[in-house]
């Protein structure tokens, strides 16, 4: 299967363009230019046209909300100029950030594909190439009209993804959706499973406040001097429960329940998150995920924690209405969660 058209590729940094050095793997100058000789000398068959365009390459486990507007805003400035994108990014919080574009790049028409390398180009046995070329095919097809991940032999939406393993090829799943194709001899593009063309665009670049959302595990014993510290921040304005099963809680430790109460009368919006990689929060179903629902927070169904930081982030850096950002973490944008 292949398209045509013109595609921007954007390199953001990870592991694809790093080269070695004493302390490991590290960003490179000159990477644009390297991959577009890597790619020419494999002839291009079956390859759109193409330009390559660098940010300011950084090991994605340094990556800060900020960055997703630096990446947002570069896609807005070119979206009229071409037909498709490729966003070169690292894998540690690839997910993160197919998250966020998603919901800032709402009513998209043209493909936007994530995709990198678990080895660097640079090295033997690299998948790097591999993963690029595929991407460009995909986003030069008109049909995929999302914010997607391409990575080893599937592609993903973007805010379904999760990185599962640090050392397979096939590094990123979508545990709670199918994927959108299948990467083999050829590529099987599944069209009824892609998200549907809706209404007119609605591309928003916010300002981000890095640390408006906390995100919490839960584990056995948790206290509420733990919670207190975490939301002890002004600026924290939203907080991210990774809960166990279907949305529960401790309920009957009374200091674990008072901790999250008084964040929530001081307006900090929760929102619950199941822990397990797969199903969703039923946040009704046993009277200690009630507790939650008691004090306001909104289970996020199968969203992934990845995608209900991202969307919170979005909505906090977007509103100052707390009720509006409950509303909106409540609503299935672009396929984030199952309806």
């Amino acid at each position: 299967m292949t398209g045509t058209g013109r595609v921007l590729v954007l390199h953001v940094g990870g592991t694809i363009g790093m080269v070695a050095s004493p302390q490991g793997y590290r960003p490179a100058p000159g990477f644009p230019e390297r991959l577009r000789q890597a790619l020419h000398a494999t002839g291009g068959q079956g390859l759109p046209a193409f330009d390559v365009r660098e940010l300011d390459p950084i090991d994605s486990a340094e990556l800060r909300p900020r960055d997703w507007a630096v990446m947002a805003q570069a896609l807005v400035d070119h979206w009229d100029r071409y037909d498709g994108f490729v966003l070169l990014h690292g894998t540690d919080t690839m997910a993160w950030s197919a998250s966020a574009l998603s919901f800032l790049l709402r009513g998209l028409d043209k493909p936007v594909v994530f995709t990198g390398s678990q080895i660097p180009m640079s090295e033997p046995r690299s998948d790097g190439l591999g993963n690029v070329e595929n991407a460009l095919r995909l986003a030069a097809l008109p049909a995929l009209r999302e914010v997607t991940l391409c990575f080893g032999r599937h592609l993903l939406r973007g805010n379904r993804a999760r990185k599962l393993a640090t050392a397979q090829f096939d590094a990123f799943e979508a545990p709670n959706a199918l994927p959108l194709a299948e990467l083999g001899i050829d590529i099987h593009l599944h069209r009824d499973r892609l998200w549907p063309a809706t209404g007119p665009r609605r591309f928003a670049v916010p300002t981000f406040d890095d640390e408006a959302v906390a995100v919490l595990a839960l584990h056995p014993g948790m206290s509420g001097a733990a919670v207190d510290a975490l939301l002890a921040p002004p600026g924290v304005r939203g907080l991210v429960l990774l809960s166990y099963g279907a949305g529960n809680v401790p309920a009957n430790h009374q200091g674990f329940m008072a901790a999250l109460a008084r964040a929530a009368a001081r307006g900090v919006v929760l929102v619950n998150v199941t822990q397990c990689l797969h199903g969703s929060v039923q946040q009704g179903a046993y009277a200690t995920g009630s507790a939650l629902g008691a004090l306001g927070a909104v289970p996020a169904g199968d969203m992934t924690p990845e995608a209900a930081f991202a969307k919170l982030h979005v909505l906090l850096a977007s509103t100052d209405d707390a009720d509006a950002v409950r509303r909106g973490m409540g609503e299935s944008w672009c396929g984030e969660m199952g309806l």
